[in-house]
Order: structure tokens, then sequence, then C-alpha cells
């Protein structure tokens, strides 16, 4: 008998594939459900999905308020008014610059590129320009790059030299989507090439 019909090998083999196939769709699933049900208990009314359509209207009702002429002023004046207090400055500046860098109108993590840490060893890291021109810090020809850690939603900044980064011809969600899988997942050929000041 070859180790190819063996059937605790064909056993171990299928059981593995079933865990590919059946963990990540139960844990998606399992990560929704218990999301919606958290949402869901913060209204008194128990009606399933209602929490999370409450959530989702109130967010849009006030990112239009939020731009009408009327209520704008008092958004800017309660911003003012955060910024002025020292730790709540902190928190809500940092939190808002990196909400606007996934879905602010001016996106940061959409440059992808691929950053030579050591010219030796020619170890280089995946990241995102964050910017471009670090002048201001009497830093020229330097750009600040966000590098992601593997199997975590966090990572570092790195400040190089702007010679060392090459842009990368991706999607700025597919690069994330890569460096966050630590690498397994796969990247689609993208439809056009990257630019370092696109």
């Amino acid at each position: 008998m070859t180790m190819s019909d063996n059937p605790i090998r064909k056993y171990f083999k299928y059981f593995f594939r079933g865990l590919l196939l059946i963990v990540p769709i139960a844990l998606t699933f399992y990560i929704i459900i218990k999301s919606i049900q958290w949402l869901d208990s913060l209204i008194p009314m128990q009606v399933p999905g209602l929490g999370l359509l409450v959530i989702l209207f109130t967010i849009t009702f006030f990112g239009y308020l939020g731009s009408t002429i009327l209520v704008k002023p008092i958004f800017d004046f309660t911003e003012r008014l955060i910024i002025k207090l020292p730790l709540a400055n902190l928190i809500y500046t940092s939190l808002k610059d990196l909400m606007s860098a996934f879905v602010g109108d001016k996106k940061k993590f959409n440059r992808a590129v691929l950053v030579t840490m050591n010219n030796e060893s020619g170890i280089q890291k995946m990241g995102f320009i964050t910017q471009d021109d670090l002048s201001h810090l009497d830093l020229p020809g330097k750009v600040a790059v966000y590098l992601p850690h593997s199997y975590n939603f966090s990572g570092n900044l790195f400040i190089v030299p702007r010679e060392n980064v090459m842009p990368l011809d991706a999607n700025g969600t597919d690069v994330m989507k890569f460096i966050v899988s630590g690498g397994v997942a796969g990247l689609p050929k993208p439809p056009h090439a990257g630019n370092l000041n696109a």
C-alpha cells in the first residue's frame, strides 16, 4: 500500500481541507452575528438587526447634518473645543486621522510601496506612503511609510530615503490584506501601474 492509499493520511487530508472550508466561513459569520447582537443590545426593543440599522442610520444622519451650513459650525466649534483639551486632543486627532486614512476624502493607505530596509541583505517590506514631503521636519528627500504587522491590526511608521521606496503595481486594499495575512492571501494582477506621486 502506497502512502497516498493510506486511509489515515487521507482522513487527515480531508479533515484539514474541511477546516480550511469551514473555519473561515464560520468565524466570519460568528463575528458578524456577535457584532449585530451587541448592536441590538444597545436598543431596548428586541428586534434582530434593529441595532445595526439604527447605528447605520444615525451615522449617516450625522454625516448629513455635518455637511449642512447650519450644523457644520457647531461641529467645528465642538472639534476646536476638544482639540484644546490635552488628553482628549491626542485621542480625538489620532482617531480622526486614522478614520480619515481609511474612509476620508484623502485616503492614506492607497499608495502601496516596497521599502528596502537593508541594502546589503536586500530585505524589503511592504507598506503605504502616508506623507511624501517631510521638508517641514527638515527631512528633505525622506518619506513616511506605514508598515502594518502581519496577523495584527497594528504597525510601525518609518522615515526612509525616497530612493529606498518603490511603488507597487497593486491595489492598496489587496496589499493590506496580503500583509495582514502574513503573505498568505494572494495579490491579483492590478489594472494599472503604481506611481509614487499619484
